[in-house]
């Protein structure tokens, strides 16, 4: 049975259908690539899994509870967590702050001193925990994509909805990023990513899902796709940083 299920997803603005008519679905500890040329819908499919957008029609349902219609909190403790293209963090907080917002308000709604132990874990995790009495203003900006990802993972999700978190690494950090995420992959959480790293999308996704002017139009094992006709001419020959 499906884990993740995007089904007939559509997203209207006006007369634009930014998502149109999009189906597919995710097992459980599967690693899925999103794939497709700027404003092809990627982000606004992502949005409509997390609810920070209402979806026009169609289902999102993960082990077949209902997430269409609900507010994003619920869909939150219902296992969903999420990475931005922008990084969004709060510059006045501490990282441990930061993050522990996640753990007071995802899945398992820890407080107190269970909700410092889960932002302790994560910042471990991504590499932060020295610093993790620092302002967040203080970071880098590679620091502050580790940071945000803290956050989604202190939100202890079932699913994870990464929107181009790679992007702007140099290569040492590159090869850092993709080694953190294969150490999530090997804990068992089901990762959808949307990337234009053509070398991280092989490393990391078996298989990808490729869009484009919203609509999905191809779904497959990784290499397969990668040499469609109809992917390279809609996707692989518009980007040039792929």
């Amino acid at each position: 049975m499906s884990f993740l299920r995007i089904q007939n997803a559509v997203k209207q603005f006006g007369g634009l259908r930014a998502v149109d008519d999009v189906t597919f679905s995710l097992q459980r500890g599967e690693t899925v690539g999103l794939l497709g040329p700027n404003g092809s819908g990627k982000t606004t499919l992502i949005n409509l899994v997390s609810g920070a957008l209402p979806a026009t029609s169609g289902v999102v349902s993960l082990d077949g509870q209902r997430l269409t219609g609900l507010r994003r909190d619920k869909i939150a403790r219902a296992g969903v967590a999420r990475t931005f293209q922008l990084v969004r963090i709060l510059p006045s907080l501490t990282l441990t702050e930061n993050v522990k917002i996640a753990a007071v308000f995802g899945r398992n709604a820890h407080w107190g001193t269970a909700a410092d132990q889960v932002a302790q874990d994560a910042l471990a995790k991504v590499g932060l925990l020295d610093r993790a009495k620092l302002p967040a203003s203080e970071l880098t900006y590679i620091d502050q994509k580790r940071l945000e990802l803290a956050r989604a993972l202190a939100a202890e999700p079932d699913v994870l909805l990464l929107d181009e978190w790679l992007a702007g690494l140099n290569p040492t950090e590159l090869a850092e990023g993709v080694a953190l995420i294969r150490q999530l992959q090997g804990g068992g959480l089901t990762i959808l990513m949307v990337e234009h790293i053509i070398d991280a999308v092989r490393a990391l996704c078996p298989r990808v899902v490729v869009m484009n002017s919203g609509k999905l139009i191809a779904d497959g094992p990784t290499d397969g796709v990668l040499s469609d006709p109809a992917v390279v001419a809609a996707y692989l020959g518009e980007e040039t940083d792929a």
